[in-house]
């Protein structure tokens, strides 16, 4: 399968870990999960994986209750889940997860930032077939941790694929098996570190490094803006 969503991952992680509103972000991501399949985290997969992101990143317990409550407060602005695909410069194709209070503001914003790092939005769905949506769970490999036992032990939870790299084991299913694959790791003890659903390109493509320089300029701009939730490329 490969996984282009790790590309550059140390320089994507140091971007990240400097984000000023990254507990706002995750704060969305609770509160998204929260809305969309209820406050309780031991009956909600999406939740326990969002909560345990912001635990990783040190979002006091404080900040995750309030994200948590914000989702059954009527008074509280509805937080919508859009999508926006694109293509940037060199020909790479970018599809961008947002949550946002004001989706005007963010289709905006977005056109913005494509057309200023010579890009364009492109209708949804031109990048359907480009890429698939994945659930990907990480956790750190143990001597006590069999693969192949373990591959047997989640196939028939939608078990896709299993991968070990540099120590972490990484689990992919198909999108709507998130819940009955994190709840199989839960059951397994399994020290998951994170669970998410991501886009992984179909077609992974090799970019040289000042393309890949060129391009981080628009990753980099999207990624600053306040409603992004996360962007994924073809680079290979």
């Amino acid at each position: 399968m490969g996984r282009a969503f790790e590309y550059r991952k140390a320089a994507k992680e140091k971007r990240w870990s400097k984000m000023s509103r990254i507990f706002p972000r995750l704060s969305k991501s609770i509160t998204v999960a929260a809305k969309s399949g209820g406050s309780d985290p031991a009956m909600n997969p999406r939740l326990r994986s969002a909560i345990l992101m912001a635990k990783a990143e040190n979002m006091p317990k404080n900040n995750i209750e309030s994200a948590i409550k914000r989702a059954t407060d009527k008074n509280f602005d509805s937080i919508l889940e859009v999508s926006f695909e694109g293509k940037g410069i060199h020909g790479v194709l970018i599809f961008v997860d947002c949550a946002t209070d004001n989706n005007t503001r963010t289709v905006a914003n977005v056109k913005n930032h494509f057309k200023k790092c010579d890009g364009e939005v492109l209708n949804n769905g031109s990048l359907e077939f480009m890429f698939s949506r994945k659930t990907v769970i990480e956790f750190d490999k143990t001597d006590e941790i069999d693969l192949e036992e373990l591959e047997l032990e989640l196939i028939d939870f939608g078990l896709e694929e299993i991968e070990e790299e540099a120590g972490k084991v990484y689990i992919y299913g198909d999108y709507s098996s998130f819940g009955e694959l994190t709840t199989a790791c839960d059951k397994l003890k399994l020290d998951i570190k994170k669970a998410t659903l991501q886009r992984i390109a179909t077609n992974p493509v090799e970019f040289s490094n000042e393309q890949i320089d060129d391009i981080e300029r628009i990753i980099d701009k999207l990624e600053e803006d306040e409603d992004v939730q996360v962007v994924y490329t073809n680079i290979a």
